[in-house]
């Protein structure tokens, strides 16, 4: 081998040795960039201040910082603002639930006390007419501030592991009174001894919710029958009736806000029980589903995931 070869074969290797020393750079260039973008992303996404921890360079690293500092300056911008608009319609809600509980509240009082004096039979019969339009107004107020409060975040979720049939129990119970007067028996099925993690209080009312909803449209002598199971992902909490059914093009519409099915305006309520309810199961990283047939009842399943154990 003369010294030509010896020198060719010494350059390549020079040459190899570069090509690999710059690739391992690249390398940790290409890693060191990725976990400062990284880092930068995590501070903003959780509402930390994120501080660049050395100047700013010409570099690609330098021209992404800079672009990430003003997306971070828009992002706490819009969340300051977002606070505020919370702030204010937080105060709305306070507003309008305090001006009009205190003259649904005097009006009750009054037929109260119309109810006491000697009326007519047309009397009577208008008085009787004005309490129930007075009750569907103070029901819908009430609803309304519910749903506000839920969809402006205003009134947060709190979960705690607690025994699913005491829920249950404290929905059915002021219902009792209204399944005796149509003969409508109420079963439940569920071990007492099962918790986990839900909001009971909130809970409670997606339950007497669909309750409700299904007393109203179950005819006298049928039953409602509630059953809790554990299953592999989801605790699930099926409630089924005997009532008329839902045609199953209506049964996606029932979970929007004031949707009321055509055949049944002569019936109390404003539309707004079942899309409350979705609200809060959707809240707690559940989510709610009905079968349902004409003629056949309805069954309303409500599904909790297991993971948050």
């Amino acid at each position: 081998m003369d010294w030509l070869t010896i020198a060719i074969i010494g350059i390549l290797l020079v040459i190899l040795l570069i090509v690999l020393w710059e690739k391992h750079q690249m390398q940790k260039e290409a890693e060191l960039f990725a976990s400062q973008v990284e880092e930068a992303l995590d501070a903003i996404l959780s509402g930390r201040k994120w501080k660049v921890k050395e100047e700013l360079e010409d570099s690609l690293w330098g021209r992404t910082g800079t672009q990430l500092a003003k997306a971070e300056a828009v992002f706490l911008k819009k969340a300051e603002e977002s606070l505020h608009e919370k702030e204010i319609v937080k105060g709305l809600i306070s507003d309008m639930s305090h001006q009009t509980r205190t003259p649904i509240a005097n009006m009750k009082l009054y037929m109260e006390l119309l109810e006491e004096e000697t009326l007519s039979e047309n009397g009577s019969f208008f008085l009787t007419k004005m309490k129930e339009q007075m009750e569907k107004i103070d029901f819908l107020m009430q609803n309304m501030v519910k749903m506000s409060r839920l969809e402006t975040g205003i009134l947060q979720i709190h979960q705690e592991n607690k025994r699913i049939y005491e829920t249950i129990r404290r929905a059915i119970a002021s219902l009792v009174p209204q399944a005796a007067l149509k003969q409508i028996d109420l079963y439940v099925d569920c071990d007492e001894t099962i918790c986990f993690f839900h909001d009971s209080k909130w809970t409670e009312e997606a339950i007497y919710n669909i309750l409700d909803n299904a007393l109203k449209y179950t005819e006298s002598g049928g039953s409602i029958h509630i059953e809790v199971q554990k299953q592999e992902l989801f605790y699930k909490i099926s409630v089924l009736d005997t009532g008329k059914g839902i045609a199953p093009e209506r049964q996606a519409e029932i979970f929007t806000r004031f949707y009321r099915e055509p055949e049944v305006h002569d019936k109390p309520g404003v539309g707004i029980g079942l899309y409350l309810a979705r609200k809060i199961i959707e809240l707690q990283n559940g989510y709610i589903e009905v079968q349902s047939e004409i003629g056949n009842g309805s069954c309303f399943c409500l599904y909790f995931p297991v993971e948050n154990e």
